[in-house]
């Protein structure tokens, strides 16, 4: 898809999918390189997968062909959230509102990171456009992504990662580790403290992945989704802000 033909949408789903992204970072337990924080694709969308609650589990999922966000408790509680064109200050407070009534109360940074301008998710009134059909297209591309970049990681033997969803970046991602330990990671993203880096950066890894486009941490522009990948540290010549793109749809 073209980014400025979704733009606006792009920039609020952002901003739920961390949301739900920093809930599971709450309440999940930590994995190194920060695994434990990224949802999945689905065959509706994206989910948490199960994450602790009480003495059994929760999940998340956005429903992006109903068009709905499911909050599940394995003892058979449930809620959903519309989702539909609103603030992201109210997809916030809808959430949380929604959590409490099933017992949940996780605490999270309600900031976003790794954006220039990062608006309290409470006070956010600016992002609050939601085209259905553009999330249900940005779904399937990150669907036919995962099959692509799961049999990819079916050919590694070595330490790798799942195919998971980075909301920081908000791209679909698979890493291969040497297992020797990098250089620290210099930091320098928007609103993320260099210690996040550090820790996602702590090995030699290459990393390869689908990401909707627009404007890169990385520095340039992307005018469609498009396949990336890094290395870090340094590679070949490659270095971490270098990415290296091919367009998944045409310019």
């Amino acid at each position: 898809m073209r980014v400025a033909d979704w733009a606006a949408t792009r920039d609020t789903l952002h901003m739920w999918i961390q949301i739900i992204g920093k809930i599971r970072m709450a309440v999940a337990p930590t994995v190194n390189h920060w695994w434990h924080v990224t949802p999945y694709p689905t065959a509706r969308g994206l989910t948490t997968s199960p994450v602790p609650y009480r003495e059994g589990a929760s999940d998340i999922e956005f429903d992006f062909l109903d068009h709905r966000l499911h909050l599940r408790t394995s003892d058979g509680g449930s809620s959903a959230i519309a989702l539909e064109p609103k603030p992201v200050a109210t997809f916030y407070l809808e959430t949380f509102e929604a959590l409490a009534a099933l017992g949940l109360q996780p605490q999270i940074h309600a900031i976003p990171n790794e954006v220039e301008i990062a608006i309290p998710f409470a006070d956010d009134h600016k992002n609050k456009s939601y085209d259905g059909e553009a999330a249900r297209l940005f779904w399937q591309q990150l669907s036919q992504a995962e099959r692509v970049l799961g049999r990819f990681r079916s050919e590694f033997v070595g330490k790798a990662s799942p195919v998971h969803f980075f909301w920081g970046a908000m791209d679909l991602a698979y890493t291969r580790f040497s297992g020797r330990v990098a250089p620290a990671h210099p930091g320098g993203v928007p609103n993320c403290p260099p210690a996040v880096m550090q820790e996602g950066y702590s090995h030699e890894l290459a990393s390869f992945g689908f990401w909707p486009g627009g404007r890169s941490r990385f520095g340039g522009t992307a005018r469609t989704g498009c396949w990336a990948s890094l290395s870090g540290p340094a590679a070949g010549g490659v270095t971490a802000e270098q990415v290296k793109r091919r367009s998944w749809s045409r310019p």
